[in-house]
């Protein structure tokens, strides 16, 4: 004992910077992060629900749980919205909330809302489009037919059989809130480091939801093994990417890399190597050109309602994580990396508009057409005016809804072995149903651009924005990448307008209550921000990003 009190008196004292530093908690704006708590806090319980809950019952309460979390993180942020002007930052400096955060979060809580509104049809596909287990059930299959996860696999009889076997899977609904947390908390990240983890929590959900499709099972699985493969090189090129910024700066945080690149007398390798690895993989989540690769596979593969998901809440996390990078840690070095982000602006829409028009399927068609609409969405990010960057968000806000309403449409035309996406499929359609081919020519007008549409006034806020930057020979390219781009759609409708029917082909199936939601809100949305824009873009031109 003696010695050990010895051994114990020897030791110094602590100081008192230390001790206090030991016990201090950092501060929390509680009302900052709420929505955020809010959303991760539901799928929380939704995991609970899933561990507990009788099977049963699981469908309405995950159902529940997951709209009403929406709704109550929206209020939240309505509430803390309507006193905010220069932001805060919080939880040790980690997240940074402030008026375009806000207005990523809103669009982001909207498009979501309209999502999982998607994934909770059941009247479309009997038992839900979701399936957890990998192989075919027994009890579904008839002796010498085809197994149920094949490729287009089973007559109607054998996939209702199976639907009603397996039933209707409800673990979605906390990976796609737990995705949601993800992409909210990335276009927040007040450092590389926290932006890293947000990445990784948005995606992995993704990957598992890609691979559950009840139908045509081996093609949604290897959606999901190419989007977690590629999704994996793109993560380490962005880690490797904040290793060399870190190198450079000596620390992560974006303001600290700011002043670092404002000021420094060190070599610029690290700077532009780092940036370059960083905004890699950025431009991969948000299917930018020529890093798009996975885009055309995942989204032909994918339930439509999770492709419907990542093509507008993921699209507006990648560009609000590259708006946030770039306005805020890379503005004074804007110079020497502008001319390679035109570069990559301009391959974006050349691909998707000369490989979309190759398409022969309606999700690929999209898929394209969407690595051509980043690439208009890249016009406005490296605009980095107060005039850019409202333009992008509200571009971003308009293509998201138009987007999930094309999805949702989409879903409905359908064969005994599942959804018709040949466009060969889709010829006659107007005479079938003139509602749905009308709906879906309208929202087709919207991508391509029309006026009194929303595409009509995303593009012509992002492009006079930088056509009074001075990018003038850009905004020419963008407009014919547009013009061009408008054939993709137009053809669409030429067909369902003007050819006749196959009298074997698919059938449109009446939506129920959820699809029927989320395609009016997304049709309601394309219209009111076509005509009435002001009221998003006077709020998307509230403020910037703090830190």
């Amino acid at each position: 004992m003696g010695v050990v009190a010895q051994a114990g008196a020897a030791l110094p004292p602590r100081s008192g910077v230390l001790a206090q530093q030991s016990t201090e908690m950092p501060s929390i704006q509680y009302a900052a992060v709420a929505p955020l708590m809010i959303v991760l806090g539901a799928a929380c319980i939704g995991v609970l629900v899933e561990a507990f809950a009788p099977a049963g019952r699981r469908w309405p309460v995950q159902v529940g749980i997951s709209l009403l979390a929406v709704l109550l993180a929206g209020v939240f942020l309505g509430v803390h919205a309507q006193g905010i002007n220069t932001g805060a930052t919080t939880l040790a400096e980690t997240l940074a909330v402030g008026p375009a955060t806000l207005f990523l979060w809103g669009t982001l809580l909207a498009l979501s809302f309209g999502a999982i509104l998607l994934i909770a049809d059941r009247s479309i596909e009997p038992g839900g489009a979701f399936v957890a287990e990998t192989n075919s059930v027994p009890e579904a299959r008839a002796p010498g037919a085809t197994p149920v996860d094949a490729p287009g696999a089973a007559s109607s009889a054998v996939m209702e059989r199976a639907a009603g076997a397996v039933g209707m899977r409800t673990e979605v609904f906390p990976l796609t809130l737990f995705s949601l947390g993800g992409m909210m908390v990335f276009c927040a990240a007040n450092d590389l480091l926290t932006m890293f983890v947000a990445l990784e929590v948005l995606s992995l959900p993704l990957y598992l939801l890609c691979g559950l499709a009840r139908r045509r099972r081996l093609l949604s699985q290897e959606a999901a093994v190419k989007y977690f493969l590629l999704g994996a090189f793109a993560s380490a090129f962005f880690l490797y990417g904040l290793a060399l910024l870190y190198g450079y700066a000596g620390s992560v945080q974006l303001s600290e890399i700011s002043a670092a690149t404002a000021g420094s007398l060190r070599s610029d390798t690290l700077l532009f190597a780092g940036l370059g690895l960083v905004v890699m993989g950025l431009l991969f989540k948000g299917s930018v050109g020529p890093f798009h690769l996975w885009t055309p596979d995942v989204y032909h593969g994918a339930p439509t309602s999770v492709t419907g998901f990542m093509a507008a809440c993921t699209k507006v996390a990648a560009f609000g994580g590259l708006l946030r990078l770039l306005h805020v840690a890379f503005e004074a070095s804007s110079w020497e990396w502008h001319w390679v982000l035109w570069t990559v602006a301009v391959l974006s829409m050349v691909i998707g508009v000369v490989l979309g028009l190759t398409q022969q399927d309606v999700k690929r068609m999209i898929a394209y057409s969407s690595i051509a609409h980043a690439g208009f969405l890249m016009v406005g990010s490296i605009t980095l005016t107060d005039r850019g960057l409202a333009a992008t968000l509200f571009y971003l806000l308009a293509y998201g809804f138009t987007t999930l309403a094309v999805f949702g449409v989409v879903s409905l035309v359908r064969t005994s072995e599942g959804e018709a996406t040949n466009l060969s499929d889709w010829a006659g359609l107007a005479k079938r149903s003139p509602l749905v081919a009308g709906v879906f020519t309208f929202l087709l007008l919207a991508l391509a651009g029309i006026p009194a549409t929303s595409g009509f006034m995303g593009k012509f806020a992002v492009f006079s924005a930088a056509f009074s930057a001075g990018m003038a020979p850009l905004v020419v390219i963008a407009l014919l990448a547009s013009a061009l781009a408008a054939y993709l759609y137009i053809r669409l409708i030429v067909l369902m307008f003007f050819h006749d029917p196959d009298p074997n082909g698919p059938t449109v199936s009446v939506p129920g209550a959820f699809t029927t939601a989320a395609v009016t809100l997304g049709v309601v949305m394309t219209l009111l921000l076509g005509v009435v824009p002001m009221l998003a873009l006077d709020w998307a031109s509230v403020g910037g990003f703090v830190s």
